[in-house]
Order: C-alpha cells, then structure tokens, then sequence
C-alpha cells in the first residue's frame, strides 16, 4: 500500500523541489515528482509557503509565474544591492614583484621556484603564493631531481586574464619579459584587473627551493 506524505513531510520536499528548481514549477510537475502527495495537500502547502514567504523583512519571496511556483529574492531596493555586491567580480592586485615572477613563468615554464629566485635574484615564496592564490599560476609537475621540487606554468585564468588563446600568443620579446607582459595588459581593457606596479617590496633571496 502507498503511504501518503503527511503535510510536514510534503512541505520539506517542496521547498526542496523549489530550491533545486531553475524554473517555474507547475502543480502537475509537483505531482510528478510527489505521486504521493494530494493536490489538496500540495495546494496548501505552497499557500502557506506563499503567506510564509511574503513578509516585508524575507529574503526571498514564493511568486506564481509561467503557470508555476518559483521562489525568487525579495525585491526591495537594498536586497538587490547586496545581490549585485556579492557578485561584484573583484580587482585582481598584482604587484611589479608578482607581475615579474609571472612574466618569468609565462616565457619559461615549467620551472622551479629556485629557478625563478635566480632570475629575480631574490625569494619568490610570497609572489607565487599570491600568483596562485588569484589562479594565474599553478603547480603543473615536479622535477625529477633531489627533493622533486615544484614545477610551475600559467593556468587558463592567464589566458583569459591577458586576453589569448594559447600561450604560443605571448608576444614577441623585444624588451624584458616583464615589460611585455605589463605592455600586452596595458593595451587590453580589464574592467576587473587591477595591476599594481608601483608598491612591491621583493623578499630577502633564500638559497632552498621548495620541496613540498
């Protein structure tokens, strides 16, 4: 014998239902997914759901649209605003140090921290720390060499960051490999990058390479 859904249970299943769905969900397709709910207990649940939701001070709101049910935010004002914060895409902050170290990467990779602190003539810790924090870099191997020390190449971030389709794009070196990079990302239009180069304290030269 089918068990009918008692209304607690029905409720959980339709807010869920509500949750997981990307748009307006009809009686009928409620009823598909809960053949053992009654359309009586399913109208009721999504009305007290309704009351429920409507107040002033909710943060979403259960509307009836395109024949169904969806649950959509709250549309006061400053609710929006917070909304369109929380999705605000970020400046991404690359110092002159940082920006060396990926112009390195870029031309080179893969290579090793220590390869890279000799190059720059001092430790590199902190820049590929950050370089990795914000997707421009990442560990893409280990050399077989004494301690397996970290190998490290540009990700697809890079490329869209600077606007290419593959590495191969990198232009020609006629200057330094830091003055290429920052010279391509002067001519892009990066709304969400934001490259410092004026304040970038290097780090004191360490002699050991990372063996993590």
């Amino acid at each position: 014998m089918t068990e009918i859904l008692d209304e607690q249970t029905t409720r959980a299943r339709v807010e869920a239902l509500l949750l997981a769905a990307e748009e307006p969900l009809s009686l009928d397709r409620f009823r598909d997914a809960l053949p053992t709910a009654s359309a009586e207990a399913l109208h009721k649940v999504l009305r007290a759901l309704e009351l429920e939701y409507a107040g002033p001070h909710r943060g979403i709101h259960l509307v009836r649209m395109s024949g169904g049910y969806q649950l959509r935010t709250n549309p006061d004002p400053e609710i929006g605003q917070a909304i369109r914060k929380l999705f605000e895409t970020r400046p991404v902050r690359i110092s002159r140090a940082a920006m060396e170290a990926l112009a390195i990467i870029a031309y080179r990779q893969p290579l090793t921290r220590a390869e890279i602190d000799e190059i720059r003539g001092v430790n590199s810790s902190g820049v590929l720390q950050t370089l990795q924090e914000v997707q421009l870099i990442e560990v893409v191997g280990r050399l077989d060499d004494i301690g397996k020390p970290n190998l490290y190449g540009t990700t697809p971030r890079f490329l869209d960051f600077f606007g290419l389709e593959s590495i191969g794009e990198l232009p020609t070196l006629e200057a330094s490999e830091l003055q290429a990079l920052i010279e391509m990302h002067n001519q892009l239009e990066h709304p969400e990058a934001d490259v410092d180069i004026d304040h970038a304290p290097d780090e004191l030269a360490s002699p050991s390479d990372d063996q993590e």
